[in-house]
């Protein structure tokens, strides 16, 4: 898939960033993300590597997979180089994934962070969702697409990319 914009939820405002773009390709069985934020990253609280936890709480970069819903996978990635899997059998219900690290790289310049992951990705036609919290002043929600409502990347309706 070549890069695609999140948008920014409307309640979320964020002075620091005038764009953030993400993309995810399969290859073989894996999935390789990477995101591209732009704008003032010195204006980005980019959390300290600590112990993987509420990383959603901070600048993180996620990613949603579902084979079949209301099942689905999330994966959460910090630029500090932690990162989280949870599995749910339904809407927020699960809890922590045991999988592979996803190797996390990050490169960062004076207006511009991108971040890669690698994470198993099973076969078949997976629905995809992409999305960002950007921690500033406040929090910002960016995602492929919102569901109606306050930020909710959990919601089917986020899951706006498919893939074979």
């Amino acid at each position: 898939m070549p890069s695609a914009a999140l948008v920014r939820h409307p309640e979320t405002p964020c002075a620091a960033l005038r764009a953030i773009e993400a993309s995810v390709v399969r290859e073989g069985n894996e999935l390789r993300v990477a995101y591209v934020l732009q704008g003032e990253i010195d204006r980005v609280r980019l959390p300290q590597r600590r112990a993987a936890g509420a990383l959603w709480q901070h600048t993180c970069c996620e990613l949603f997979v579902a084979r079949a819903l209301p099942a689905y996978r999330e994966y959460n990635f910090s630029p500090a180089g932690d990162w989280a899997a949870y599995a749910f059998s339904s809407y927020r219900q699960g809890g922590p994934l045991q999988t592979a690290d996803p190797h996390i790289s990050v490169k960062r310049g004076a207006d511009r962070l991108e971040l890669s992951a690698t994470v198993p990705a099973e076969p078949g036609r997976l629905r995809i969702g992409l999305s960002v919290v950007v921690e500033e002043e406040d929090i910002s929600y960016w995602a492929l697409r919102h569901a109606p409502g306050k930020p909710d990347f959990h919601h089917p309706d986020a899951f706006a990319l498919q893939i074979e």
